[in-house]
């Protein structure tokens, strides 16, 4: 058995597995790589089959989403590290060393994200997870090298070492113990933000996060489900606030809640006033949806939450307000 598992969920996307499994598999000589199916009902599992036989392959029985089908595969890989990447990263060489370092002489660190750029531009960060990952007081999650809309050019400003509050699931490396100890992801979640809520947990729990620059991927974002997909804005929405339900402090939880609220009343005017009536919708649905899963949610607070989990008090604000374009410790 390899130290490390790299893991790659694919849904119907033998053309991603095409083109980029070559360089996983190139690259990670330290790993055993598998491919873990959602049930695909295109060529996808003969493709590997038939081209890439010592890929092992795991079988879902649905197509489970991200979470889920994470859930499940994992139940049959067996493996100290999980690597956890989508099918449209391109790995670079040596990526999986200094995570592999990073591991052995840290056994504090639990999850840990390469810095991630651009697949189309790759002298630009990813808007995916970047340079790591951080929420404000209301759940809004960034980026060093992209807030909001606003990417950044890599100019090696954030060429350190250093503690994150969340990995992005496009590349997430993450110690199987702690994973298993976390129950892994949410099923409830499907799809996005579902790494954000497991790295909330872990930190919860003492265990660290950290970025590493000496590891570099380079990932398409949206491959699977494109930016401005209402199905997107759904599913961040409403998981948003799954999460914050789950994850913060008993004393701010519902002032919190209903501040998120009203600042999603004003992104779905926005999106109103931009004739993008979808989106709207989307948010509408988003709350109904987290609605129904309030009571079984609350259900799943942990008995102790950190009261410090946010680096900025409003990403909006400052975004909007101060024109904050750029991570600022």
């Amino acid at each position: 058995m390899k130290k490390i598992a790299v893991v790659i969920l694919n849904w119907n996307g033998v053309q991603l597995l095409e083109q980029f499994l070559p360089s996983i598999i190139q690259f990670s000589p330290e790993a055993t790589i598998y491919v873990a199916d959602n049930a695909s009902t295109d060529t996808s599992v003969s493709f590997v089959e038939k081209h890439f036989p010592n890929v092992q392959i795991v079988k879902n029985k649905g197509n489970f989403g991200f979470a889920q089908g994470y859930n499940e595969a994992l139940k049959h890989i067996d493996a100290e590290i999980y690597a956890l990447i989508n099918s449209d990263i391109e790995a670079t060489q040596n990526w999986l060393g200094p995570i592999l370092e990073t591991f052995d002489k840290e056994p504090d660190i639990a999850i840990i994200q390469p810095k991630i750029l651009d697949f189309k531009n790759k002298q630009y960060f990813e808007y995916a997870g970047a340079a790591g990952g951080f929420i404000d007081k209301y759940g809004y999650p960034y980026c060093r090298g992209r807030i909001f809309d606003t990417i950044e050019k890599d100019l090696g400003q954030y060429d350190d070492n250093r503690e994150i509050f969340w990995a992005s699931g496009a590349c997430f490396f993450i110690r199987s113990a702690v994973y298993k100890e976390l129950n892994g992801f949410d099923d409830d979640f499907f799809a996005h933000q579902e790494e954000i809520d497991l790295c909330w947990r872990a930190f919860n729990k003492g265990h660290k996060i950290k970025y590493n620059y000496k590891s570099v991927v380079y990932h398409v974002g949206g491959a699977t489900l494109q930016q401005g997909n209402p199905r997107k804005t759904f599913l961040n929405f409403r998981n948003s606030l799954l999460m914050l339900t789950k994850n913060l402090p008993k004393e701010s939880l519902y002032k919190v809640l209903f501040l998120r609220m009203i600042l999603d009343g004003i992104a779905g005017l926005q999106f109103i006033s931009k004739g993008k009536f979808s989106h709207f919708t989307a948010i509408l649905k988003a709350h109904f949806s987290f609605y129904n899963l309030f009571s079984d949610t609350y259900k799943k607070r942990a008995q102790f939450q950190t009261k410090k989990y946010y680096n900025q008090k409003s990403i909006v604000y400052n975004y909007y307000i101060n024109c904050g374009k750029i991570f600022v410790k």
